[in-house]
């Protein structure tokens, strides 16, 4: 059999992006992409063919020498994209949809024992949920699907047909991927969860307690907070609740409708449990009302097939060992670019970061970290984390305005949700745990600490109830180390000024670190 294709293509531009040199030959899935016009969003990085005799990688390309060249041929092509790329789901389901099955058929019966054939031939049945005309590979030693060397492998089970380990790190319903990095495994080897328990374990139990009710709130708010809300305390309150239970309940559709429950605080105008239209995340049109998208959501007819296999997928992480960051990454985005809910999908995506964390056992038991607190000061880059994966799906997605103004997908478009690469995701996730772990955390408890001696110097120093002390101290920090003119007036209008004097020198004593930090 001759392949009819041909597979090598020079280039200068490819998908509105210019490789670093002028004349470059396509390899890999960027070569598939182009031979067979392929509907699926382009790798992070790109592969090419370079004149050089260096490889290099450079402005979203990575380079190879001519000797690396792929044979021009489907198997060649898939053969290279496998052993220096990785696995890219959404583009071989678009190349397993366009081509014949008899051409993986012919792969597999050249090499029936080649440990490429296999995992092609593997990867085409589970992508396809069909068997091939093919007989149980009869020997061959058993290799993994996922090439740890390349991305993130998930729990390993055994294929005996292919005579491989399927360590793919999700089911066919939802299976984003995660490539290795160096910046992922610098943040993996900083152990991040070890050296919180660390921190937390030195802390007197009673502050821990106190510091850990005051984060839970903190983070509630904060993510109410990103998504414009600034809900009244009580609700705040009931959030943050719920969020110290992460990882009490296992994921299912019921308990995502019991979260929804304790986010919205009124129905009557709100779809209750999964949607049954369309949705998206933008604007309206303001003369007309119509949409601007920069998300659209999956299609409502998608939600159980999509949703039941992140569940499942999420079980699959709890039980691997891959990295808690790196298995609450797949979930939490997942969630929200599918965003199954009408309303309640932002808060939902970062309860789930909490929930995995806490399935995982990243830190100790009964502490949620302020990661919302944290993304809401670098509210810049996590939009543009998550427009990283919106915005090129946005040409893939055929749609129309409904007479309410909403958004009707016209197309199949179940795939751009089920297989993603989450690599970027994961990178500013680790980023903001670790200034949760390094920066955050600590300066809770230190906050926690000098409120407490300050309390206790004003209690010695002057009898007042314990309201007033707290309302004391907030003035001070609201107020820059003073207490403003209004305030001494009205709430304190009782203290003497060599007492409001040496109330604020103490405040600035103690809080001295902060002063300077400020």
């Amino acid at each position: 059999m001759t392949d009819k294709y041909q597979f090598s293509q020079v280039v200068t531009v490819f998908h509105n992006r210019r490789p670093p040199e002028n004349e470059v030959l396509l390899a890999g899935y960027s070569a598939l992409i182009k031979t067979y016009d392929l509907q699926a969003p382009l790798p992070d990085i790109l592969s090419a063919i370079s004149h050089k005799h260096a490889r290099y990688q450079k402005d979203g390309w990575k380079m190879f020498t001519p000797r690396h060249a792929p044979h021009d041929s489907l198997y060649g092509q898939l053969t290279f994209a496998l052993k220096n790329e990785g696995i890219d789901l959404a583009v071989l389901n678009a190349l397993f949809n366009r081509i014949e099955a008899k051409d993986i058929i012919h792969i597999v019966q050249q090499e029936p024992t080649g440990s490429y054939s296999r995992r092609i031939w593997f990867l085409y049945e589970w992508l396809q949920r069909k068997k091939l005309d093919l007989p149980d590979a009869g020997s061959g030693k058993f290799i993994d699907v996922v090439d740890e060397k390349l991305q993130y492998p998930g729990l390993p089970k055994i294929s005996k047909r292919h005579r491989v380990k399927n360590n793919l790190p999700g089911v066919p319903d939802f299976c984003p991927t995660i490539r290795k990095t160096a910046t992922l495994e610098e943040f993996i080897a900083m152990n991040l969860g070890e050296r919180a328990r660390t921190c937390l374990g030195a802390i007197h139990p009673d502050l821990l307690m106190r510091a850990a009710a005051f984060m839970l709130l903190k983070d509630s708010k904060a993510s109410f907070a990103i998504e414009g809300e600034t809900p009244p305390q009580n609700r705040a309150e009931r959030w943050g609740q719920a969020i110290g239970e992460a990882g009490k309940n296992p994921l299912s559709a019921d308990e995502f409708l019991r979260l929804q429950s304790i986010i919205i605080a009124d129905f009557r105008f709100i779809h209750f449990g999964y949607r049954n239209e369309g949705g998206f995340v933008g604007e309206h049109e303001r003369s007309t009302g119509l949409p601007i998208p920069d998300h659209i959501s999956a299609r409502a007819q998608d939600l159980f097939l999509l949703m039941d296999g992140l569940i499942e997928t999420n079980q699959l992480l709890k039980e691997s060992s891959i990295d808690s960051i790196l298995a609450a990454t797949v979930i939490a985005f997942g969630f929200v670019f599918i965003h199954p809910l009408e309303d309640g999908n932002g808060r939902l995506h970062r309860y789930l970061i909490h929930h995995v964390l806490a399935e995982k056992k990243f830190s100790q038991k009964n502490i949620v970290f302020p990661i919302s607190a944290v993304i809401l000061e670098h509210i810049s880059e996590y939009r543009e984390t998550l427009e990283s994966y919106s915005r090129p799906r946005l040409q893939f997605i055929q749609w129309r305005p409904t007479i309410k103004n909403n958004i009707e997908v016209l197309n199949n478009t179940i795939d751009l949700y089920r297989y993603f690469d989450a690599t970027k995701q994961a990178e500013f996730l680790y980023r903001c745990v670790k200034e949760t772990v390094e920066t955050t955390l600590p300066e809770e408890v230190s906050y926690l600490k000098k409120h407490d001696e300050l309390k206790d110097f004003i209690k010695n120093y002057i009898d007042m109830p314990d309201r007033l002390v707290d309302l004391l101290i907030r003035f001070l920090n609201q107020e820059n180390r003073v207490l403003s003119k209004r305030a001494r007036s009205k709430e304190f209008s009782s203290l003497k000024e060599n007492e409001v004097a040496t109330l604020e020198r103490k405040y600035a004593e103690i809080f001295k670190q902060d002063a300077e930090k400020g």
